[in-house]
């Protein structure tokens, strides 16, 4: 039976395919929509994907509120031991928090690879961060900035929540942190995707994430035409089929 509370358009996919599989994480307050069109270009290339619903998205940001990071990479490793049982061969790939969280995981998951898009490294300096798990008690939500989306159709059926809990920014900082340490054992190979435009999470970002990292097979793929939700804009073609040259050869020489 289908979860009452889940927003409609926002379940989560299972395409199977082939023996290579690619797990799909959406980012902080989105659903796994946001990652459907590269699911349904993948699977017609032979790849298994499954698009993963973290745990209090996709219902009511009253039930992010009340979820911790901890629960957000539970959710992804659920969704790994799934994909398990039908492929040999798995590779992550998440937008935004679903980046971060995939960067984090492939530090002790047996993946081949990581898909990082548009992906954090630390959120932008503000003072209320030190004091955000009190300042959540005088502003629980903290409003969205202006869209920067450059596909317009995709702006409108968007599905996300209308604004971040305070309580979720807390935990996105605390996970970065602990990111920041993890990042060096990253040794699995790394495709970074970034817009030069994006505003959400500025391109500075994806530098500093590939500076970090440990791995010695790691790449920058920069694109022009997007804002932050670059699997949904105007530069999604080249972005899926980068991300699929990447599955290939890493799935063969492995």
């Amino acid at each position: 039976m289908n979860d009452p509370q889940l927003m409609s358009g926002a379940e989560p996919f299972f395409f199977p395919a082939g023996e290579t599989g690619c797990l799909l994480v959406h980012g902080l307050t989105g659903t796994p929509k946001e990652m459907r069109w590269m699911g349904e270009f993948l699977v017609e290339q032979g790849i298994t994907v499954l698009g993963i619903r973290l745990s209090g998205h996709a219902t009511t940001p009253a039930s992010l509120e009340r979820t911790r990071w901890q629960d957000w990479l539970a959710s992804l490793e659920d969704g790994f031991h799934l994909l398990r049982h039908s492929c040999t061969k798995i590779f992550i790939s998440g937008l935004s928090l679903g980046g971060a969280l995939s960067l984090y995981a492939a530090s002790y998951l047996p993946v081949e690879g990581v898909i990082s898009i548009s992906a954090p490294y630390e959120l932008p300096p503000d003072w209320r961060l030190n004091f955000i798990r009190l300042f959540r008690y005088v502003q629980p939500r903290v409003p969205k900035g202006s869209p920067d989306w450059r596909n317009p159709q995709a702006a409108v059926d968007h599905l996300e929540y209308p604004y971040y809990p305070t309580a979720s920014i807390a935990e996105l900082r605390d996970l970065l942190a602990e990111l920041r340490q993890l990042l060096p054992q990253v040794k699995r190979p790394v495709l970074i995707i970034h817009s030069r435009a994006d505003r959400g999470v500025l391109p500075s970002n994806a530098e500093k994430i590939f500076t970090a990292l440990g791995s010695s097979a790691k790449e920058i793929l920069w694109v022009e035409n997007s804002g932050h939700v670059v699997v949904r804009e105007p530069d999604r073609h080249l972005v899926f089929e980068r991300a699929l040259q990447f599955i290939q050869h890493y799935s063969e020489s492995r």
